[in-house]
């Protein structure tokens, strides 16, 4: 079965953005709405978690070293390995990748919500657009992308520049949305901008239940 059959009784809402742009901050509010939220970041995590099947088939490729004593991943291992080799990089991908995609389907296959929220950061990178029925862009600037990401994390400007380096540039991820939220001014401008959206994804959820 294609993977968008496996949903196709849903309406899923694709919440995409650069580093920073506060793609939590704006599903929360979703999420308190009654909102089912499927977070591609939390479900990368959890195909990795000990014993599981994602670890045990890194473990198989890249031997114990990327294990803490704790015998869970150790991420920064992981990192040092891929870091100048695409092929250990692809490698890699081509592990998780599918584990993450089959979790993310089953996930939104089981929402019950009105509609759900598929937020993932390298949603039009991963081609997981073509999951959804619409998809939504937090926008803010790319010079506020790098402070509120230091802000956030601490780190160093370099390794965030190459994160956005990696990502889809902004002009492109607003030509391929279906709709903006704008958070260039702050949490406090959020939530209108929210409230309307969401009476917005429940009528297009209802015209499409009543096609089914």
């Amino acid at each position: 079965m294609r993977e968008k059959e496996l949903i196709s009784n849903k309406y899923i809402v694709g919440v995409t953005g650069g580093i920073g742009c506060g793609k939590t901050t704006v599903t929360d509010l979703f999420a308190a709405k009654g909102i089912e939220i499927v977070d591609a970041d939390v479900v990368a995590r959890d195909v990795v978690v000990k014993g599981s099947a994602g670890l045990n088939a890194l473990v198989e490729a890249f031997g114990d070293g990327i294990l803490t004593e704790q015998h869970t991943l150790n991420r920064a291992a992981l990192r040092e390995i891929v870091f100048n080799d695409p092929q250990a990089k692809k490698k890699v991908n081509n592990i998780l990748h599918p584990l993450i995609r089959a979790n993310m389907l089953n996930q939104l296959k089981n929402t019950k919500s009105h509609y759900s929220i598929l937020s993932a950061a390298l949603l039009l990178e991963n081609s997981l657009e073509k999951l959804v029925n619409r998809t939504l862009v937090i926008d803010i600037t790319t010079k506020q992308q790098l402070e509120r990401t230091l802000n956030r994390d601490g780190g160093n400007a370099d390794t965030i520049k190459n994160i956005m380096a990696a990502q889809v540039s902004r002009e492109k991820r607003l030509a391929l949305a279906n709709d903006v939220i704008d958070n260039t001014g702050g949490v406090d401008f959020l939530g209108p901008q929210v409230d309307k959206l969401h009476q917005s994804y429940r009528a297009f959820a209802s015209k499409t239940a009543a096609k089914l």
